[in-house]
């Protein structure tokens, strides 16, 4: 049902006057906030705050995170429509717009890798990444997905398009495959939780897969969590995997593509057995991994089953899950 008020406010939006439509979202927010507590008013205010983030002048919509309006004004990295106003804003304008404007550190790197997966080199000009995460996309990161599909298509009325999540997406350079016995999971080395936790982290963000390591190939892994032992499967370059995993963390609302792409480097640092993202050290990892990914009898909207192997240490890791829609 459409108010009045929101007749007002898409008038203010269409004759421009966007300082009064943030000093709305301002005051409605700090209200909502006295009344109902942070997560509510960030719920009541967040068509405004789309509105803004979309269509505004970049110079107004990255007060949306200022401090400058008082307690309980601001938008924080959870805001989210259909999906994190730093998402949205982040979309609409370059990182050269946006670089000098931004201020929260947290949402600035948000930001800055949401541009990047956008296709953006922020390697030259932009404060590197506190983890050592990339600033430019590494070519297995940009060959497996067009550009346009890397982070939700947002509307400036409010929603967005976004791929669905789907790995395998057909039976497309499948077979069938026999599954070894499966053999109980294990830690296989110090760092091995260390790369469970990693890929747990994603799996939180998508809270219906399971992530499972072995010691052997990636098969094996697969075994633990495939529903039956005779599946359609088979291998594929990583760089054709990438974009699910990243895709993991943006599937629920207050996610972003970065939140992944930044979740995704730390589990291949934790599997390359460094402390950090160190580049070369992840594009070795990734130059040598075998990832095996396979088909169970009914699959949802969202679905993910994928086995990543490293030859190296001999170590396997699987994430499988479902979700209907």
């Amino acid at each position: 049902m459409i108010t009045d008020e929101d007749d007002r406010l898409r008038a203010l939006a269409e004759d421009g006057r966007w300082h009064e439509l943030l000093a709305a979202y301002r005051q409605g927010r700090a209200a909502a906030v006295a009344e109902a507590g942070d997560e509510a008013a960030a719920a009541l205010t967040a068509p405004l705050g789309h509105l803004i983030a979309y269509a505004a002048p970049p110079e107004l919509a990255v007060r949306l995170f200022d401090r400058d309006g008082g307690e309980g004004t601001v938008a924080g990295v959870a805001d989210h429509d259909a999906g994190p106003l730093w998402e949205v804003l982040a979309t609409r304008h370059s990182w050269l717009r946006l670089a000098p404007l931004l201020g929260p550190a947290p949402v600035r790197r948000l930001v800055a890798h949401t541009r990047v997966l956008l296709g953006e080199d922020l390697s030259y000009g932009a404060e590197p990444d506190p983890e050592g995460v990339p600033l430019r996309l590494e070519p297995w990161e940009a060959a497996g997905w067009e550009e346009a599909a890397r982070v939700r298509e947002y509307l400036p009325g409010g929603g967005a398009r976004s791929a669905l999540l789907t790995l395998p997406a057909s039976r497309e350079g499948l077979g069938e495959v026999e599954l070894p016995t499966p053999v109980e999971r294990t830690d296989v080395r110090p760092d091995g939780q260390r790369v469970a936790r990693a890929l747990d982290e994603l799996g939180a963000l998508a809270p219906w897969a399971q992530v499972v390591c072995v010691r052997g190939q990636a098969p094996l892994a697969a075994a633990l969590l495939a529903r039956d032992r005779r599946v359609v499967g088979g291998y594929l370059p990583f760089a054709l995997a990438y974009p699910a995993l990243v895709r993991a963390a943006a599937v629920g609302r207050t996610q972003g593509c970065a939140h992944g792409r930044l979740g995704l480097w730390r589990a291949l640092a934790a599997m390359a057995g460094v402390d950090g993202p160190d580049r070369g050290e992840v594009n070795a990892l990734v130059a040598r991994m075998r990832c095996f990914t396979w088909q169970e009898p009914s699959a949802g909207l969202h679905h993910l089953h994928l086995a990543l192997e490293d030859p190296a240490s001999g170590v396997a890791w699987a994430v499988s899950g479902s979700q209907e829609l």
